[in-house]
């Protein structure tokens, strides 16, 4: 259903370094990386698409975070919400909702929240039922 999602930066060194960390956690791997045109973008292991982009607005404009705006990025496990919620708080973001289960969404959704190093809100969500 989805090709692709973007992610206004304003800086592309800061932001892949940020970007990678947290997709590493998840187990998602780098697909292109521009650093000449400020783009980066990331896979799940073996797919093509959806890629999550990175870079900055192609208008030339300043990036900008939008309200009501947010990237979901699906975890495999309750842990890797832990972990990855972890790494984005060791890497300086902003809590927007500590890792835990959420029922009001469904029963097992269990996610965190932050702001990215731009302020685009992030959540890291895992759909299972853990025992």
């Amino acid at each position: 259903m989805i090709s692709h999602v973007f992610i206004g930066i304003t800086e592309h060194e800061r932001a892949h370094d940020f970007y990678s960390a947290i997709m590493d956690e998840l187990g998602y791997v780098l697909k292109f990386c521009y650093p000449e045109k400020s783009w980066s973008g990331r896979v799940e292991k073996g797919t093509a698409r959806p890629i999550v982009g990175i870079g900055k607005p192609y208008n030339g404009e300043p990036m900008s975070v939008g309200n009501g705006q947010m990237l979901a990025l699906l975890a495999k496990s309750r842990a890797t919400v832990d972990t990855t919620y972890a790494k984005a708080i060791a890497l300086g973001t902003t809590c927007e909702g500590a890792p835990s289960l959420r029922p009001h969404y469904h029963p097992n959704y269990y996610g965190a929240y932050f702001r990215d190093l731009d302020g685009n809100k992030i959540c890291i969500c895992c759909h299972e039922f853990e025992g």
